[in-house]
């Protein structure tokens, strides 16, 4: 059978204006096509699946009723966002997303003139759209901004700083909060529905705020007429906070109800100000493993579809990810005073077995970065000892907590930074190209990078016992798959090892970078040293490499712009040594997605590219064997 006469509606479909050309009963074919397409296309090609599932009906209503891209769609991560892009006129592509040249695993103001806002973080959308929306009324334009949030988005405290100010400035915008953690029974969903489609009308609206200006001026019965509305409200309708902040807040509605959705949204379109629809669904819904199993069916790796499983992955080598996990669980028993936070990563970051086996000691603090640093600092004030798991790139959002609560403060904190570096198939949003920049000049911190897996171990020890902010940065997936040892061994702050001994050439290798400098090493007749300290470094090592060699080569998996190299540069300079120095990093560019491999190559970083980079040097220089100048 073809693929037109699977999905022969959906197949029609290049763009949402030829969704809003069909009648209400073909439109609900169209929710199950494609939930279907979606299902099918994830299992061959991978990528971010129950959160998709569970926004199909939300996406079909949304283009159904507004008139994109004139109305503007904005959302929040982007996970949810597939069945959007497939709607969008990426339907024949949708099976590239995420990989080398191929669609952007989140929505991409390039890519597409439906994505109105490029995303990856989250908790944004609502900011992003008020800002639409301002200046939509500044132009006089009639447009409508949407913003659509997951239930974990909204816990951001950007989510609510946005929420605050929009409440008070009246503008055209729709905030939709997709929440896919509650769950409705049949009679309370029809009972919800029901009112959602009232309350949502221009004859409620209308009655509402006439009745309200009558009843202002009769200061007895308005009291009583507002608090009853409230404590109505307040039975019914978790929505008292939403109507608190300025917004005519309706729902909570069944998000998989597409006749409903599509009447209610219809009646928000008319009317005015702030409004928030709170829409209830389920993630990985239509496909029954992934509704029992969401964290599971998130993001996927190719599957078959007919079996209620995933494939297991193949025993071998722990990843960098897994030693963390590991260390932290012997830590633990060894110190009572280990705790552990993260924002909402406890899957991602390796703490799964720790929550288990801790939980009292174990914080998830939802979506928000900037508070899980401060409250760790809290911690180390009443002598625990945090430890804040934390991906790169969300650790930027934190960038002034770790400065101002932690650093100046000079508090035990350890900082456990995973996906350093470049990441792969979530592209340059979630890379964490720039750690070693942004925290190698702020002071009392010490930055570590690990070469391998046990020296993560063996590192994160250090940092635990250091009296003082530490961080231990790796990358995503696994290392060079050394045996990572039992016993924890603290290291000297502060001092690197010579790897490799050779001539003329002194590779200094910044954590994973270590590997492919071991690679090169024999074929340039080079020293390699792992580094492992990017602050502070090991100065009396480098005196030594600079009296004993001719060119020094540093290598990191971050921007070269003020990296582990720029650190090297700035001591020689300081000391006035003036040996020749190849700085090689990341560009001054963001690197798209792609596998990680695919991504080092793209930016040099291999062990190909960073040979062509040093004989390319080399070649400029003249000859191998130019001496010196200091």
């Amino acid at each position: 059978m073809s693929s037109t006469n699977i999905y022969p509606l959906l197949k029609k479909i290049d763009s949402p204006q030829d969704l809003r050309r069909l009648s209400e009963d073909e439109v609900l074919q169209v929710a199950n096509e494609l939930r279907s397409f979606l299902l099918n296309s994830v299992s061959k090609s991978g990528g971010h699946l129950a959160a998709g599932l569970g926004t199909v009906e939300l996406t079909v209503a949304l283009h159904y009723v507004f008139d994109t891209p004139k109305d503007q769609l904005v959302w929040d991560v982007g996970h949810q966002a597939y069945p959007h892009k497939i709607l969008t006129g990426r339907r024949e592509s949708i099976h590239t997303i995420r990989k080398k040249d191929g669609l952007s695993p989140f929505p991409k103001r390039k890519e597409n003139p439906f994505d109105s806002f490029g995303v990856g973080h989250s908790s944004t959308s609502i900011s992003a759209a008020l800002g639409m929306a301002i200046a939509a009324a500044q132009d006089n334009r009639d447009q409508q901004m949407i913003a659509i949030i997951g239930d974990g988005g909204i816990t951001g405290g950007m989510a609510f700083e946005a929420l605050n100010h929009a409440g008070v400035l009246d503008s055209n915008l729709l905030v939709i909060l997709n929440d896919n953690e509650m769950s409705i029974s049949p009679n309370v969903g029809a009972l919800n529905n029901y009112l959602a489609k009232i309350l949502s009308s221009k004859f409620y609206s209308t009655v509402r705020e006439e009745s309200k200006k009558v009843l202002s001026k009769m200061p007895s019965v308005w009291e009583l007429a507002r608090r009853t509305e409230e404590h109505m409200k307040g039975m019914v309708i978790p929505g008292t906070l939403f109507e608190e902040l300025g917004f005519n807040y309706i729902g909570p509605i069944d998000g998989h109800d597409l006749p409903t959705l599509i009447s209610t949204l219809q009646n928000l379109r008319n009317l005015p100000g702030p409004r928030f629809l709170h829409v209830v669904t389920r993630k990985g819904k239509g496909y029954k493993p992934a509704e029992n199993d969401p964290v599971a069916y998130h993001g996927v790796s190719s599957f078959d579809p007919e079996l209620d499983y995933l494939p297991k992955s193949k025993p071998g080598k722990p990843t960098y990810t897994q030693v963390f996990g590991d260390w932290l669980c012997d830590m633990a028993k060894q110190d009572p005073r280990l705790l552990a936070v993260t924002p909402a990563m406890r899957e991602g970051s390796g703490l799964l077995r720790f929550s288990k086996e801790f939980p009292d000691r174990y914080f998830d603090v939802a979506i928000a970065e900037q508070h899980s640093v401060t409250v760790a600092a809290g911690m180390a004030c009443e002598g625990y000892k945090p430890v804040v798991a934390i991906y790169s790139t969300f650790l930027q959002r934190a960038y002034d907590q770790l400065i101002h609560d932690v650093a100046v403060q000079d508090l035990s904190v350890l900082f456990a930074i995973d996906r350093a570096g470049l990441v792969g198939p979530d592209g340059p949003t979630h890379a964490g190209s720039f750690d070693y920049s942004y925290m190698r000049c702020v002071p009392n911190l010490v930055v570590m990078a690990p070469a391998d897996e046990n020296e993560c171990r063996q590192m994160l020890y250090t940092g635990f016992l250091h009296d003082g902010p530490a961080s231990v940065r790796y990358p995503r997936g696994k290392g060079p798959g050394v045996e990572v040892e039992q016993t924890m061994q603290a290291l000297e702050i502060g001092k690197a090892e010579v790897r490799k001994k050779g001539q003329r050439i002194a590779l200094l290798g910044f954590g994973c970078m270590v590997q492919p400098a071991m690679e090169i090493a024999d074929s340039l007749e080079a020293t390699v040293v792992n580094m492992r300290f990017v602050k502070p470094l090991d100065e009396q090592l480098l005196i030594q490499i600079t009296d004993s060699h001719d060119i020094l080569v540093t290598l990191e998996d971050n921007v070269v712009a003020g990296g582990a190299g720029s650190a090297v540069n700035e001591f020689l300079q300081s000391r006035q040594i003036n040996t020749p120095i190849l700085n090689i990093g990341l560009p001054d560019a963001f690197i798209e997605h792609g596998s990680r491999e695919e991504c080092l190559s793209d930016a040099g970083l291999d062990k190909e590219g960073i040979h062509k980079t040093i004989a390319a040097y080399l070649k400029n220089r003249g000859s191998m064997g130019h001496q010196k100048t200091g």
